[in-house]
């Protein structure tokens, strides 16, 4: 018998590397003194022989072949038990077998492969003909390990992946600011999807009257696009950007523009809304780069009130150098709720395929915003029915402020 081969890292695809290995399982010594001439000239095989049946199985775990080579009739257990067997157990039931048989008879070759045979020979086969099958059922068995191993790898590394996801949508998530219940309360959900986009929010208190509110959400998904939405916001939230007034929406914007150009920034660019609320004049001076419109529900009252949307002509930051934002002002009113939120929370499809538009987002807003019990949460949820699933393809975040 040959040495057990090894099974080595193939260097040019990183997979491995398994040797054509023969296992014969024949009663007969000279039938298997007859097959290992027949292999004696192909170095690249190896040859294993099994006289006795009743071991056949054990030994195939043991060796791994890749192609068995099983005479039909033997003592105490004939091959097509054996081939029963074979398929039966986990580590043997994909291995090719060639079922060996001294006769040509339809109805046995029937039965050989409706129990799983690979293939059937009259022994003993030309030497050719033996070689030519031996490679081809070795050589399929062997794509379909290396498949199976390809398989692993990518799953491997979609676990690695997920996990790293998971971990950097918590780390955004835990620098996300805590509700507020004061003079402006604020509700909020955040919903990474699963490959993690770059979403971003946050508020502050710039001085006694004036209070910053901004989400932002970059382009494309995963750790990078997270990274960019972090740095952002905590340059946001510590005013450390190199800007004159952190209470004029349309220089901060600017000057966000001109640091984070998307050149040198892996050619991500990224959308925001950012507005600021003065607690004296109950006004509110916004300014979008590229952002979905702001949602307000205003009103003496909220029986009373009307749905406007708060959107701004300027284009995403990152883009080109130099540009400009404009301030625009809003008067607020008795009862105002403000709704900011990334593009996720709308651009869905129902199971009927309809895309969905703006307008049935702010629909279900407008509906909700009005009842005293109701929170973000409760918007999504419905968001969440209308498209028929819970995951989302990109990154959900919505922010209520009651001013």
């Amino acid at each position: 018998m040959s040495n057990l081969p090894q099974a080595l890292p193939e260097p040019s695809t990183g997979f491995t590397r398994h040797a054509i290995t023969v296992l014969l399982i024949d009663d007969q010594v000279i039938i298997s003194e007859a097959v290992r001439r027949m292999l004696a000239d192909y170095p690249d095989i190896a040859f294993y022989y099994c006289q006795d049946p009743s071991k056949a199985v054990q030994m195939a775990c043991d060796i791994s072949p890749t192609v068995i080579l099983l005479d039909l009739v033997m003592p105490e257990i004939d091959g097509l038990t054996l081939v029963k067997f074979f398929r039966a157990n986990e580590k043997t039931r994909n291995i090719p077998l060639i079922v060996l048989s001294s006769k040509e008879e339809p109805d046995t070759k029937a039965e050989a492969f409706a129990l799983g045979a690979s293939d059937y020979l009259v022994k003993l086969p030309d030497k050719i003909e033996l070689i030519a099958r031996i490679r081809y059922h070795s050589n399929g068995y062997i794509l379909r390990l290396q498949r199976n191993e390809a398989y692993e790898a990518l799953l491997a590394s979609q676990n690695a992946l997920t996990n790293e996801l998971n971990q950097a949508a918590e780390y955004v998530r835990s620098l996300l600011p805590p509700p507020l219940d004061g003079d402006i309360k604020t509700d909020w959900i955040f919903v990474p999807s699963t490959s993690l986009g770059g979403d971003s929010f946050g508020y502050h208190w710039i001085d006694d009257d004036h209070f910053a509110m901004y989400l932002l959400d970059v382009c494309g998904h995963g750790v990078g696009a997270a990274l960019l939405s972090i740095s952002v916001i905590n340059a946001l939230r510590s005013e450390s950007l190199p800007a004159e007034d952190f209470r004029d929406p349309g220089k901060i914007l600017a000057t966000l523009n001109d640091v984070y150009q998307m050149e040198e920034h892996n050619n991500m660019f990224f959308t925001i809304w950012y507005g600021i609320y003065n607690k004296k004049r109950r006004d509110l001076v916004f300014a979008s780069g590229g952002h979905p419109p702001a949602i307000a529900i205003v009103g003496n009252s909220s029986e009373a009130s009307e749905t406007v949307l708060l959107s701004s002509d300027g284009v995403a930051i990152g883009a080109m150098p130099g540009l400009e934002y404009h301030n625009t002002s809003f008067k607020l009113k008795p009862f105002t709720k403000l709704y900011i939120y990334s593009d996720g929370a709308y651009e869905i499809t129902t199971p009927e395929g309809r895309m969905w538009k703006l307008e049935d987002f702010v629909k279900i807003i407008s509906e909700l915003s009005s009842k005293e019990d109701s929170t973000v949460n409760d918007i999504i949820t419905e968001v969440r029915e209308v498209q028929g699933v819970d995951t989302f393809e990109d990154d959900v975040s919505l922010v209520e402020f009651d001013l």
